[in-house]
């Protein structure tokens, strides 16, 4: 293997990785953002906001434990992995146009984006990881950025939409997948530094988190995805709520994207001031104000429009930022032989826990309205506890 003095890489790479990261992405909450123009079609489900969002998020816990299985990015060219695992997604995010009227039906053409998710996110981390041997750690908040604004990206299709109809941002979405994965099969090549990791290994659970450093990074990442993925998906209610209890007239799909696209900014910074503070410092921060924004969340309706946006603005900041100190504190103290197998266990759990957050969530926002999204401070208690922080 050369030398990373010896690799001339081509500066377009990091780039082309990140936008094809969020076109790829963007198909995440894309029924999210038209969820009441599906719902009209379906008024008898009582819980479609977390029918349609754990749809997903079982698809790409299903999806990491099958591409590991399989080891398919370390089998096959993990660009050529990406690029089919973008078109798939983008295809099966287009079936929604056909199953929308029938529940079951759309739930599987979800449950197939989510699955084919999985060979986008991880993979492109695996891209990032083939080509920066040295600041990958940097790289990897680039990434993590491109997927909250992938994330956030349908509401803001929906706000500034030339057409009424809900279709339009199906078809975008879909277009835009298609776009980024072809980016990457035709302009991004395999890194120098590709290696074959080490396949999935379910026996050695136990293995794994019989380290206690790796157990405590691993159950704080935990915690916060019992937080981050409810949120993202709560935050339109919880502005029709605002708007209903105080009559203030705001662009719910705008002020959605604005509040989810803050947690890229949030990445940017906790990378910057993770080369100061360390990872866990960072991390442990940026769980505390989150876990603080939930906390708050019941005197919500006491605020202005503007003191509104500076609360919801550092809570979308707050709330992810911590993810990407997360993943690499997992990483650096997962055992060496079995570290695929820790990270794809990790992922998978943390992406699971957001199913049970999220119907938790809905029941309790029926009875209570938006004051019960402080149940989402479970999340940061539990994190926080299993951090154990000495400063």
């Amino acid at each position: 293997m050369k030398s990373p003095s010896l690799i001339l890489r081509p500066a377009y790479i990091l780039p082309l990785v990140v936008v094809a990261q969020f076109a790829g992405t963007s198909l995440w909450f894309a029924t999210n953002a038209i969820l009441q123009n599906l719902q009209s079609y379906h008024p008898a489900s009582g819980s479609f906001l977390s029918t349609m969002t754990t749809a997903v998020q079982l698809g790409f816990v299903i999806g990491t434990l099958v591409y590991s299985y399989f080891s398919f990015a370390d089998r096959y060219s993990p660009v050529r992995v990406f690029m089919i695992s973008s078109l798939f997604a983008a295809v099966c995010n287009v079936a929604v146009l056909i199953t929308y009227q029938t529940l079951p039906a759309l739930v599987v053409s979800r449950l197939g984006v989510g699955f084919f998710l999985a060979g986008v996110y991880p993979v492109g981390m695996k891209i990032c990881s083939d080509w920066y041997e040295a600041g990958l750690g940097k790289a990897l908040g680039y990434l993590v950025g491109a997927l909250v604004l992938g994330t956030a990206f349908p509401h803001l299709i929906k706000a500034l939409a030339y057409s009424p109809d809900w279709r339009y941002v199906i078809l975008t979405t879909s277009g835009l997948a298609t776009v980024g994965g072809l980016i990457v099969g035709i302009m991004v090549g395999d890194g120098p530094y590709r290696r074959i990791a080490g396949k999935l290994n379910p026996a050695m659970l136990g293995e794994v988190f019989r380290k206690a450093d790796f157990r405590k990074y691993a159950f704080g990442y935990i915690g916060h995805m019992f937080e981050l993925y409810t949120f993202w998906a709560f935050v339109p209610l919880l502005l029709v709520a605002y708007t209903r209890q105080t009559g203030s007239a705001l662009n719910i799909s705008l002020w959605s994207f604005g509040i989810i696209t803050a947690g890229a900014l949030g990445c940017v910074l906790t990378g910057e001031l993770s080369g100061k503070w360390g990872s866990h410092r960072t991390a442990w921060v940026a769980l505390v104000i989150s876990t603080v924004c939930c906390l708050l969340v019941p005197a919500l309706g006491l605020l202005s429009p503007f003191l509104l946006g500076i609360y919801l603005l550092i809570w979308g900041i707050s709330v992810v930022g911590d993810s990407p100190q997360f993943s690499t504190l997992v990483a650096q103290n997962a055992p060496a032989d079995f570290k695929a197998t820790a990270l794809t266990i990790v992922t998978s759990i943390g992406f699971f826990i957001t199913i049970p957050s999220l119907y938790l969530t809905q029941w309790l926002f029926e009875q209570f309205d938006y004051p019960a999204l402080v149940v989402l401070a479970l999340g940061g208690v539990v994190g926080l506890g299993a951090m154990r922080v000495r400063w």
